[in-house]
């Protein structure tokens, strides 16, 4: 088996591959790339058992055969290579012999048999989308997701796709966010809880990408196929909390507000708050927010008038400022409007400007309670 490949393109496609691995597996081979070679097409693998990875790569070969090669130690040497044709060839003696301009590099390979195959899917459902929209739809819900191993169903994002739109939501039981498209549609109903690892992998690889992603799902996996890359992960087991209940509907006090003015000063405000609660008080009358928060331990306190357009009732409601910062942070409007009920109710952001056609991102975030 011996084949001849670009070396920053081999790095490229395996720096991108070697995100799955984990730095502790459970099994050995799993610290390892799959090389597969049918003649000019190498497809590389990395698994960690719930998501595997593979892209298929043009190289120079008339040979076939399949090994399993140490991840981290071939990046490292990768990584070093000025860009120049780097020649593989497997030796008799276990070892992969990888020779450059300068000088040759043996690695111990294991056989290629022991690696765990990939989940194939049977009869699966089918979407396609556009990259950068999956990228976008995954960047802005996967932070409201929770990180507690007691609720699993809360630590991915929850995928709702119809004839009308798809949907993500995501949730950590504090702050909700539900991003939808009214322009794609799926063929036919579905639903199904994506872990966040791979969500991760595919937002930074399809960012700003135009390639179209084919989406197939049943009940247990999920695949994401694009360009020469496949990507199959297990789904998180079990069924989404109603989130359609825990949106409020009535809301007649709405605040408008600009969003950089808005997120400088909870920012600001937010350093002289309390360490644990982290809470920042609204207070809104007419046409003016005051944002207050006191770190009543230290004799800390802060505050900030912003002015503001604002319908409803005068009202006092207190937030979490990590939340409404990272909610914020996420949005890329000019102006965002609050709307809220009761200060015990939850307060409902979306962004007034700044959405695409067919784009629709509403995010939820509780009160905390304010003590006077």
């Amino acid at each position: 088996m011996k084949f001849i490949v670009s070396s920053t393109y081999l790095l490229k496609q395996l720096q991108i591959l070697g995100g799955v691995i984990n730095n502790n597996n459970t099994l050995p081979i799993l610290d390892n790339f799959l090389f597969e070679l049918n003649h000019d097409e190498l497809t590389v693998s990395a698994s960690d058992l719930e998501t595997t990875m593979s892209a298929k790569l043009s190289v120079e070969s008339d040979s076939e055969g399949k090994i399993a090669v140490p991840a981290r130690l071939l990046l490292e040497t990768l990584k070093t290579f000025p860009e120049q044709p780097l020649t593989f060839v497997v030796e008799d003696n276990n070892t992969i012999e990888l020779s450059s301009n300068h000088g040759k590099y043996a690695l111990a390979y294991a056989g290629g048999e022991e690696f765990p195959k990939a989940v194939s899917l049977e009869e699966p459902s089918s979407t396609t989308i556009v990259g950068d929209i999956l990228a976008t739809a995954i960047s802005k819900t996967i932070f409201a997701s929770g990180n507690d191993d007691l609720r699993p169903v809360m630590s991915g994002v929850f995928f709702q796709f119809t004839q009308d739109n798809l949907t993500f939501v995501a949730t950590d039981a504090h702050k909700l966010v539900k991003y939808s498209r009214n322009d794609i549609a799926a063929s036919q109903t579905a639903e199904f809880i994506m872990p966040k690892k791979p969500l991760n992998l595919l937002k930074g690889i399809l960012s700003g990408s135009d390639s179209e992603v084919l989406i197939e799902y049943n009940e247990s996996n999920a695949r994401f196929t694009f360009e020469d890359t496949t990507l199959v992960c297990r789904l998180i087991d079990g069924k989404y909390p109603n989130y359609e209940a825990v949106i409020p509907k009535e809301n007649p006090n709405k605040l408008v507000i600009d969003r950089g003015q808005f997120l400088s000063s909870v920012k600001r405000v937010s350093i002289f708050s309390n360490k644990t609660t982290h809470q920042v008080r609204l207070k809104i009358a007419g046409a003016e927010l005051n944002i207050s928060a006191e770190d009543v331990d230290y004799s800390n306190k802060a505050e900030e008038r912003l002015t503001c357009s604002y319908q409803g009732d005068d009202m006092q409601i207190g937030f979490n400022s990590r939340f409404l910062t990272e909610m914020l942070s996420n949005l890329n409007a000019n102006e965002v409007q609050l709307e809220m009920s009761l200060p015990n109710r939850a307060g409902i952001l979306t962004p007034v400007d700044g959405l695409d056609d067919g784009e629709q991102v509403t995010m939820l975030v509780m009160p905390v309670m304010l003590n006077n």
